[in-house]
């Protein structure tokens, strides 16, 4: 068994997408990276094909409609997994890759649950060395996008823009998202940024109260170093944002070592979620445009 990405054609990046994932994947050989195995192109007809992985992404074990809940440990045990798959794609490689679209979607889950990152459609090469890009394009996911991404303002892009995302689907894994669609979305449709009530919870000593009730006290402590870690990881300025391997370090280690992360400043706007991956240019998008598309944007 395998698994075909077929790409439609596109007049707007003559094949951008496809040479991004073949030259990323072609170089990667990690247990928490799919595995490339071929790939085919005729004419404007392309095709990737790669490992097939029997449970999906992971988006339908955390969605609201899902009956296939999976407890914090396992929860865990991927949060994880993807963290040594990024640490490996920042760190690990020959050349540095950062992948642009880190979220649920593109993390797929093989049989035993072990997670994959997958869709290196966004992602950009470059040297060790080179710790700041130069991109003319904007690219991810609304709802996962670093802030810099949308405005240089809050500091350059990096591979510190993928710490943001894994923060962003830590938190949506553990519940968050969930809770704040539940409360806000129906009778507030001005609510604020999500992160924000985590940041009141823990001022209020209350972190961890959007976990489900009844799990084991083992349990808690996980969902509440996975809160931690994913509010260091969406600090609007990437250079108070961990590195993965330090992501790994605070995962692994102990919820007492951890210390509260500062809080940001956030701003209201409108709900109206986007999950689309885009790659859309700053000379035609303003920040302002990109800000207000949706509660879940990284408007810090």
């Amino acid at each position: 068994m395998v698994a075909v990405k077929v790409l439609k054609d596109s007049n707007n990046n003559d094949g951008e997408d496809f040479i991004n994932e073949v030259a990323s994947m072609s170089q990667t050989s990690h247990v928490n990276i799919v595995s490339l195995l071929g790939f085919c192109c005729e004419g404007s007809k392309r095709a990737i094909i790669y490992e097939f992985l029997g449970n999906g992404s992971l988006d339908k074990f955390i969605s609201d409609k899902t009956t296939m809940n999976l407890d914090l440990t396992t929860l865990y045990g991927i949060a994880l997994g993807v963290a040594r798959g990024l640490d490996y794609l920042h760190h690990g490689c020959k050349t540095r890759i950062v992948h642009f679209d880190i979220k649920p979607q593109n993390v797929l889950l093989d049989e035993n649950l072990c997670p994959k990152v997958s869709d290196f459609g966004l992602a950009k090469l470059c040297e060790k060395k080179e710790s700041i890009m130069s991109l003319l394009e904007m690219r991810g996911t609304i709802g996962y996008i670093a802030p810099e991404m949308i405005s240089r303002v809050y500091g350059s892009i990096s591979h510190k823009s993928d710490v943001y995302s894994y923060g962003m689907l830590v938190l949506e894994m553990i519940g968050a998202r969930k809770k704040r669609d539940d409360q806000n979305c129906e009778s507030n449709p001005s609510s604020i940024y999500f992160p924000e009530w985590i940041y009141k919870d823990l001022e209020n000593g209350d972190v961890g109260n959007y976990i489900e009730n009844g799990i084991s006290s083992e349990e808690e402590e996980i969902g509440k170093k996975m809160t931690m870690v994913g509010l260091w990881c969406i600090q609007s300025s990437p250079s108070n944002r961990p590195s993965m391997n330090r992501v790994i370090e605070m995962m692994e280690g102990s919820l007492e070592a951890l210390e509260v992360p500062p809080r940001p400043v956030l701003h209201q706007v409108p709900t109206a979620p986007l999950f689309e991956s885009f790659a859309i240019s700053e000379e035609n998008t303003s920040a302002s445009e990109i800000l207000i598309s949706s509660t879940e944007s990284s408007c810090l």
